[in-house]
C-alpha cells in the first residue's frame, strides 16, 4: 500500500535551517510529482512546494520562495524540503503528498494529490 512516512520536525530559531524528508513506499515513486504542504493551529492547510516527475521542475508558494528548496531522490524514494532563513511563521505541520502520474497531464502543483503523510511538526521560536 502507499505509504508517505515525513520526518526531520523539531523546534529550532528564527534564521535556522531545517531538512525534512518524507520516505515513499507502495508505488513507483518516480513516475509522480510529490508536494509539500503544512498547517498551522487555526487555518487551512497551504502549498508550500511541489516538484514534478521527470525533470524534477520546482515550484514554491511566494512565502517560502528564496529560502526553501524542494528535491528528490528518486533511488531513494525519497523527498525533501531543505528550509533556511526560518521565521516563526513557518511553525506548523508539515506534510508530503503524492501528487499526479506520469502521463496523466500536465502537473498543478496546487492541484490534486491523492496520498498524504502523517505530518511532522515544525517549530520556529523568535
Amino acid at each position: 500500500q502507499v505509504q508517505l512516512v515525513e520526518s526531520g520536525g523539531g523546534l529550532v530559531q528564527a534564521g535556522d535551517s531545517l531538512r525534512l524528508s518524507c520516505a515513499a513506499s507502495g508505488f513507483t515513486f518516480y513516475t509522480y510529482s510529490m508536494g509539500w504542504f503544512r498547517q498551522a493551529p487555526g487555518k487551512e492547510r497551504e502549498f508550500v512546494a511541489g516538484i514534478s516527475w521527470g525533470d524534477g521542475r520546482t515550484y514554491y508558494a511566494d512565502s517560502v520562495k528564496g529560502r526553501f528548496t524542494i528535491s528528490r531522490d528518486n533511488a531513494k524514494k525519497t523527498v525533501y524540503l531543505q528550509m533556511r532563513t526560518m521565521k516563526p511563521d513557518d511553525t506548523a505541520k508539515y506534510y508530503c503528498a503524492r501528487g499526479p502520474q506520469l502521463g496523466s497531464g500536465s502537473y498543478n502543483p496546487r492541484g490534486t494529490y491523492d496520498y498524504w503523510g502523517q505530518g511532522t511538526q515544525v517549530t520556529v521560536s523568535s
